[in-house]
């Protein structure tokens, strides 16, 4: 095997990637501390042609350097708006009908495997701050929470692994 050079990747520019159709998924981030996660959220939400990442109450908005160093010009292709409050953008979201999940470890949560993503629906996913999670007034008005198993020591997963393993089995389950 040859590993391809960037120019054979056929990679979309960011006009081109502006007008695509994207993925009926929509990120929230909720008080979300490091701005090396944020900007990795940006990039995963480049991949997967993520309609929109809404960043809210303390998580840091471009430009930043260090959401810049991770993001690789993603805040330049992704759209993206900040609100003070989540609940505030839960609620709309809710008004307009998506599926709104929280990705937590709470009671009666789905595991993400279990999870079923269907074409007739779109998504909100959010993820929340590195040592409180989401906000309990936001999970208690999300439609659904999903939880992502884990069978080691530690009880969580980096937000921006959390939001690569969850956007990816979405994506597939959308793209099958």
């Amino acid at each position: 095997m040859r590993k391809l050079k960037n120019e054979e990747l056929v990679r979309l520019d960011v006009d081109a990637f502006k007008k695509v159709a994207k993925t009926p998924i929509v990120i929230v981030l909720d008080n979300i501390r490091s701005l090396n996660n944020i900007g990795s959220v940006f990039r995963t939400a480049d991949a997967f042609l993520i309609e929109k990442i809404h960043l809210c109450g303390i998580t840091a908005v471009p430009p930043h350097k260090d959401i810049r160093k991770t993001a690789l010009g993603a805040t330049e292709s992704v759209s993206w708006q900040y609100h003070e409050h989540t609940l505030d953008v839960i609620t709309s979201y809710n008004e307009k009908g998506y599926e709104t999940i929280a990705v937590e470890q709470a009671e009666n949560a789905t595991m993400l495997h279990d999870f079923v993503a269907t074409n007739d629906k779109k998504y909100v996913l959010v993820f929340g701050n590195e040592v409180k999670g989401v906000s309990q007034d936001v999970v208690d008005v999300c439609t659904e929470v999903v939880e992502i198993p884990q069978f080691g020591t530690k009880h969580s997963l980096n937000i921006s692994v959390s939001a690569g393993v969850v956007v990816w089995h979405l994506w597939a389950k959308l793209n099958q």
